[in-house]
């Protein structure tokens, strides 16, 4: 399956359900559904932030955003239905089952964008120590890297230098990437969610420190570019578009 072939079975999960009023982007393919890892450990504390960032997407790009995030089990094939999942949780999970992995590495493989959420901010245990040790046995000869700051995931619509989440563990994103540069996973030790998501009242369900609100506004757009990444890779990786993105930042 190519790339195109891939958001097409997107556009058809999509069933029209999205939120009213927004054009499209980049034609019939430019749509955000998140699709939520379902593993044997706390995998849908972040719910509720992926209900919010759908909303800030909708709100400040032209991507059509469906406000509802889909869980989905991992050795699934209807995990093919979605460009971006999202796989978060709080303390260790259990080793995910070879049907699983496999699943998730031709997920991965074929065009799939995963961002891990360590949404505990551990380091070296908990979240942490689990998500290693899956990710070395999805790709055992691709070990996750700082990402680099100049990679296209920075600048798919906002221009940023830095990251953030609700906690500062660790200053930079990992990820792990193919061959040609590609992002197949990003990973954050920083719960990047937790920055953004919201109570039943609709307000913010948790602190975020040490930078406070511009911390804050920093994880929406780390997680907006993110986005915007997995759902139109990298159509801006190169000059002839720099026009079209200076225009929309002012």
């Amino acid at each position: 399956m190519d790339r195109r072939a891939f958001l097409k079975s997107l556009a058809l999960t999509a069933l029209g359900l999205s939120l009213p009023g927004r054009s499209h982007a980049f034609g019939q393919a430019s749509q955000f559904i998140p699709a939520v890892a379902r593993h044997g450990g706390d995998w849908d504390a972040r719910i509720g932030a992926l209900r919010s960032l759908c909303w800030e997407i909708a709100s400040r790009t032209n991507i059509r955003a469906f406000p509802e995030p889909r869980p989905v089990a991992l050795a699934s094939k209807e995990l093919f239905g979605f460009p971006f999942l999202y796989m978060g949780g709080s303390g260790e999970f259990p080793p995910l089952r070879e049907s699983e992995l496999a699943n998730l590495r031709r997920f991965l493989t074929f065009g799939g964008f995963l961002l891990a959420d360590a949404n505990d901010g551990s380091s070296g245990s908990g979240f942490d120590r689990a998500f290693r040790r899956e990710a070395t046995r999805l790709f055992p000869d691709r070990p996750l890297a700082r990402l680099p700051s100049d990679h296209v995931a920075f600048k798919s619509f906002y221009l940023l230098d830095r990251q953030a989440g609700r906690l500062n563990t660790r200053p930079f994103l990992e990820a792990l990437l193919d061959d040609n540069g590609r992002a197949l996973i990003v990973y954050s030790q920083n719960d990047l969610a937790g920055a953004f998501q919201r109570d039943e009242l609709g307000e913010w369900a948790y602190e975020v420190s040490p930078g406070g609100p511009t911390q804050r506004e920093l994880a929406v757009r780390v997680a907006v570019n993110l986005a915007m990444y997995a759902t139109c890779l990298d159509y801006k990786s190169d000059m002839l578009h720099l026009p079209f993105l200076m225009k929309r930042r002012r």
